[in-house]
Protein backbone atom coordinates (compact mmCIF):
# COMPACT_ATOMS: atom_id res chain seq x y z
CA UNK A 1 0.00 0.00 0.00
CA UNK A 2 2.78 2.39 0.93
CA UNK A 3 4.63 1.65 -2.31
CA UNK A 4 1.50 2.23 -4.41
CA UNK A 5 0.36 5.26 -2.40
CA UNK A 6 -3.13 3.81 -2.04
CA UNK A 7 -4.96 1.59 0.40
CA UNK A 8 -7.60 1.30 3.06
CA UNK A 9 -7.04 -0.40 6.40
CA UNK A 10 -10.22 -1.03 8.40
CA UNK A 11 -9.69 -2.44 11.87
CA UNK A 12 -12.72 -4.21 13.34
CA UNK A 13 -12.90 -2.89 16.88
CA UNK A 14 -15.67 -2.54 19.44
CA UNK A 15 -17.25 0.09 21.62
CA UNK A 16 -16.04 -2.11 24.47
CA UNK A 17 -12.57 -0.76 23.70
CA UNK A 18 -13.55 2.89 24.09
CA UNK A 19 -11.66 4.55 26.93
CA UNK A 20 -14.36 7.21 27.05
CA UNK A 21 -16.97 4.61 28.05
CA UNK A 22 -14.85 1.92 29.74
CA UNK A 23 -16.78 -0.28 32.16
CA UNK A 24 -16.06 -3.51 34.00
CA UNK A 25 -16.13 -7.02 32.60
CA UNK A 26 -14.36 -8.77 29.74
CA UNK A 27 -10.94 -7.20 30.44
CA UNK A 28 -8.96 -9.20 27.87
CA UNK A 29 -11.41 -8.38 25.08
CA UNK A 30 -11.61 -4.71 26.09
CA UNK A 31 -7.82 -4.36 26.27
CA UNK A 32 -7.35 -6.05 22.88
CA UNK A 33 -9.78 -3.61 21.23
CA UNK A 34 -8.24 -0.60 23.00
CA UNK A 35 -4.83 -1.72 21.70
CA UNK A 36 -6.24 -2.12 18.19
CA UNK A 37 -7.55 1.44 18.37
CA UNK A 38 -4.08 2.64 19.38
CA UNK A 39 -2.54 0.82 16.41
CA UNK A 40 -5.10 2.54 14.19
CA UNK A 41 -3.93 5.94 15.39
CA UNK A 42 -0.25 5.00 15.04
CA UNK A 43 -0.64 3.68 11.49
CA UNK A 44 -2.81 6.61 10.43
CA UNK A 45 0.05 8.94 11.38
CA UNK A 46 2.66 6.69 9.79
CA UNK A 47 0.80 6.72 6.46
CA UNK A 48 -0.46 10.33 6.62
CA UNK A 49 -0.17 11.98 3.22
CA UNK A 50 0.73 8.70 1.49
CA UNK A 51 -2.74 7.75 0.21
CA UNK A 52 -3.35 5.04 2.80
CA UNK A 53 -6.35 5.62 5.07
CA UNK A 54 -6.48 3.78 8.40
CA UNK A 55 -9.61 3.65 10.57
CA UNK A 56 -11.30 1.56 13.26
CA UNK A 57 -14.95 0.58 13.23
CA UNK A 58 -17.42 -0.66 15.81
CA UNK A 59 -19.97 -2.73 13.88
CA UNK A 60 -22.23 -2.94 16.93
CA UNK A 61 -23.77 -6.06 18.43
CA UNK A 62 -24.27 -8.27 15.35
CA UNK A 63 -26.15 -11.55 14.94
CA UNK A 64 -23.17 -13.80 14.30
CA UNK A 65 -21.76 -16.87 16.04
CA UNK A 66 -20.04 -14.50 18.45
CA UNK A 67 -22.90 -12.01 18.85
CA UNK A 68 -25.62 -14.62 19.12
CA UNK A 69 -29.23 -14.71 18.00
CA UNK A 70 -30.30 -11.96 20.41
CA UNK A 71 -27.97 -9.34 18.88
CA UNK A 72 -29.58 -6.11 17.68
CA UNK A 73 -28.06 -5.89 14.21
CA UNK A 74 -28.05 -8.02 11.09
CA UNK A 75 -24.72 -8.94 9.51
CA UNK A 76 -25.52 -6.50 6.70
CA UNK A 77 -26.01 -3.66 9.18
CA UNK A 78 -22.76 -4.57 10.91
CA UNK A 79 -20.87 -4.62 7.62
CA UNK A 80 -22.19 -1.30 6.28
CA UNK A 81 -19.63 1.01 7.90
CA UNK A 82 -16.84 -1.50 7.27
CA UNK A 83 -17.56 -1.43 3.53
CA UNK A 84 -17.95 2.36 3.57
CA UNK A 85 -14.52 2.78 5.18
CA UNK A 86 -12.91 0.23 2.85
CA UNK A 87 -14.13 2.18 -0.18
CA UNK A 88 -13.50 5.75 0.96
CA UNK A 89 -12.42 8.16 -1.77
CA UNK A 90 -9.08 9.95 -1.74
CA UNK A 91 -9.01 12.54 1.02
CA UNK A 92 -11.42 10.57 3.21
CA UNK A 93 -10.98 10.39 6.97
CA UNK A 94 -8.03 8.57 8.50
CA UNK A 95 -7.22 7.89 12.13
CA UNK A 96 -10.85 7.76 13.21
CA UNK A 97 -13.18 5.43 15.08
CA UNK A 98 -16.61 5.00 13.47
CA UNK A 99 -20.03 3.47 14.07
CA UNK A 100 -22.92 3.89 11.62
CA UNK A 101 -20.66 6.00 9.37
CA UNK A 102 -20.25 8.55 12.15
CA UNK A 103 -17.16 9.26 14.30
CA UNK A 104 -17.33 8.02 17.89
CA UNK A 105 -15.12 8.82 20.89
CA UNK A 106 -12.01 6.79 21.55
Amino acid sequence: MNEHHYGRIVNISSGMGQLSEMESGYPAYRISKTALNAVTRIFSQQYAGKGVLVNSVCPGWVRTDMGGAEAERSPEQGADTVVWLATLPEGGPSGGFFRDREPIAW
